[in-house]
């Protein structure tokens, strides 16, 4: 009973992420179209709304291709692996009051160990590819995600060390009165930039430029194995969403909108995050290299640890550290 009431839970969780990864998909591409005057995808179904299905039709039914010289069962493994560890970020995530698969004391500690391991994804499907724009493609990937974990990781260490714990529904709960954006406004900002790098998104998506990489880690893979990079990444920019508004858009917690059930009121947080993502990569042209390690290391890294070290000595100095 036990194992089926937690099979229930899981695709509860399961089901409705990958609905919202296929939804993100049609909306990307309706908003990039407003943006530069031009129509997004209109003729399969209303408005083009079934576009996402027709796409995933379109990839289950491509057949794989594996390169001759390739690692076979690496090549393989990749794909699944990064759609898998995306996947298994939302268990700890709280919907609302009561409402998470998994309620874990170290819940920041678990979604960073997860996200982690997304580097070895990307460098096995580059290694394994046996192909110099693939491997220079997952090298630069590795580089640029550890590079602004650290940075990420000291946003959220910020926050843990403010309200005592690495727990997520704690931490919205601490947010009742005032969401944490409003102290912590410059350490929001850098959390948001780094987001974009940790998820290779433009106008940091140098692991996957065209220009000179082809598609970069993923350009010998073909339909479903391409397809569970492609959920993987969307899903990964769906929980750094909803990440982001747990930790300084107070969750679940919307004074005027007290009407609404907790999870879709998290979801208007969540659409922020969306809408961040899309119109940074409208907008925006894409850095170079050397600019983006420039940015992580010597811009970013410097400022958080200033803004922990500032944060944690007021704490000691009025009332101790509450961890």
């Amino acid at each position: 009973m036990l194992l089926l009431l937690l099979l229930l839970k899981t695709l509860i969780i399961i089901v409705p992420l990958l609905i919202s990864v296929a939804f993100f998909t049609i909306a990307e591409r309706k908003i990039m179209g407003a943006i530069q005057m031009r129509r997004g995808p209109n003729i399969i179904g209303y408005i083009g709304l079934l576009q996402p299905l027709a796409d995933g039709a379109k990839l289950f039914t491509k057949e794989t291709i594996i390169p001759n010289d390739s690692n076979e069962q690496l090549f393989m493994t990749a794909p699944f692996m990064a759609l898998f560890l995306s996947i298994i970020s939302w268990s700890v995530i709280p919907f609302g009051e009561g409402l998470f698969l998994c309620d874990l004391n170290l819940g920041i500690i678990y979604i960073f160990a997860i996200s982690a391991l997304n580097v070895y994804t990307l460098l096995f499907a580059g290694w394994s590819s046996n192909s110099k724009y693939s491997y220079l493609g997952s090298i630069r990937s590795a580089a640029q995600m550890i590079s602004y974990e650290i940075s990420i990781g000291f946003t959220c260490l910020i926050v843990a060390v403010s309200t005592g714990t690495y727990n997520l529904s704690k931490i919205v709960l601490f947010q009742k009165i005032i969401w944490l954006i409003i102290p912590f406004l410059p350490i929001f900002l850098i959390f948001y930039i780094a987001i974009l790098a940790e998820t290779n998104r433009h106008p940091f998506d140098l692991p996957e430029a065209e220009s000179e990489l082809v598609s970069g880690y993923n350009v010998e893979y073909s339909s479903m194995a391409f397809a569970q990079f492609f959920l993987g990444e969307y899903a990964n920019m769906l929980l750094m969403s909803i990440f982001g508004g747990i930790l300084f858009l107070g969750g679940w917690f919307i004074g005027f909108l007290f009407f609404l059930p907790e999870p879709i009121k998290l979801s208007f947080k969540m659409s922020f995050g969306v809408l961040y993502f899309i119109v940074n990569r409208a907008i925006f042209p894409r850095f170079r290299y050397d600019q983006l390690m420039s940015l992580g290391w010597k811009c970013l890294l410097p400022l958080v640890i200033g803004y922990f070290l500032l944060t944690s000595n007021i704490l000691i100095s009025f009332n101790g550290l509450p961890i």
